[in-house]
């Protein structure tokens, strides 16, 4: 339960970054005391601050998606999984991200006909910005990987698949 309320609290604070309010936001059977308790978690401060983590992750997946369509484009293979796994999920979360700040935008877009806000010190709109140049790059690296190689490699390689030796 706890998670799914992180969920709707990240959510929120979302929706408030992009101009909605919790009444034109709803999500189904919340009562009035967590609507309030959702609302109250959504202050200028703690909304700044997730602001700013968001902004600090989406430029953070930059490189490491970099380095992953790099790899991509010269192995025919995505990054290996690196010590406990913690490579290949960097490289999934990265994915995740940049799709996240890609569609968040779009939304935003088509919703305010703005992309998503500066943010502090610029950093969430340099996020954004980086994430479409480098969505348009993995778009470039999709269609050599199919033009080079003519597969896809597997999210998580598989035994004796083709990207399993790595």
């Amino acid at each position: 339960w706890e998670a799914m309320h992180l969920l709707f609290v990240t959510a929120f604070m979302l929706a408030e970054a992009h101009g909605f309010t919790a009444t034109t936001f709803p999500i189904a059977r919340l009562d009035a005391g967590k609507m309030r308790a959702l609302r109250v978690a959504c202050s200028s401060s703690p909304q700044q601050q997730a602001t700013l983590a968001a902004s600090a992750l989406g430029l953070a997946a930059q490189p490491v998606m970099w380095w992953s369509l790099y790899v991509l484009k010269t192995t025919g293979c995505g990054l290996p999984a690196g010590p406990f796994g913690l490579l290949g999920a960097a490289e999934g979360i990265s994915y995740l991200s940049v799709i996240g700040f890609v569609a968040s935008s779009v939304l935003s877009k088509l919703t305010s006909g703005s992309g998503l806000p500066a943010g502090p010190g610029g950093l969430l709109g340099a996020a954004e910005g980086l994430s479409y140049l480098t969505a348009a790059a993995g778009l470039a690296v999709l269609g050599f990987q199919l033009t080079d190689y003519g597969y896809l490699p597997e999210a998580v390689p598989i035994a004796g698949g083709v990207c399993s030796n790595i």
